[in-house]
């Protein structure tokens, strides 16, 4: 059985895309889905649950097409594993967990000056940028225990 998608997308018409089964039912997973970063895979788990006759290579190629089309923006945190979110304007940075890979956003006007700031110092004409904080999470941090 396939689901059908929900509605078109008019992202997909503004980038000259037809809004085919596929490109209908990735993007329905980044909306429905309870975390905004997924992987290729993660996005194919979730067509499988929903019974999506879509197979791996079809997901990548339909991730890197909305890509292209700025539709998703994807992010490479860990060396060659990309994870990709959708494009909903507006700049954030991002602060991951070595441990478990929980992902979280956030937005600074303070770093984002001092990175202006940076960049014209050095006499940059600033284009884009992307700030990534590695750590612990809070549910990976070690407990300190009274013995």
């Amino acid at each position: 059985m396939s689901l059908s998608p929900v509605s078109t997308d008019p992202r997909l018409k503004h980038a000259g895309l037809k809004a085919t089964s596929p490109r209908m039912h990735v993007l329905e997973a980044f909306r429905t889905s309870d975390r905004r970063h997924l992987s290729a895979e993660d996005v194919y788990r979730i067509l499988l649950t929903q019974d999506v006759d879509a197979g791996l290579s079809t997901v990548y190629r339909v991730l890197n097409q909305l890509v292209q089309a700025n539709i998703l923006l994807r992010h490479t945190f860990e060396a060659d594993h990309a994870v990709f979110e959708l494009n909903e304007g507006g700049h954030h940075d991002h602060l991951i967990c070595v441990n478990c890979g929980r992902v979280e956003e956030f937005r600074d006007e303070g770093i984002e000056r001092r990175q202006r700031q940076v960049a014209a110092d050095n006499e940059f004409e600033l284009r884009e940028h992307m700030l990534v904080l590695y750590g612990l999470c809070p549910a990976c941090q070690p407990r300190v225990t009274d013995d």
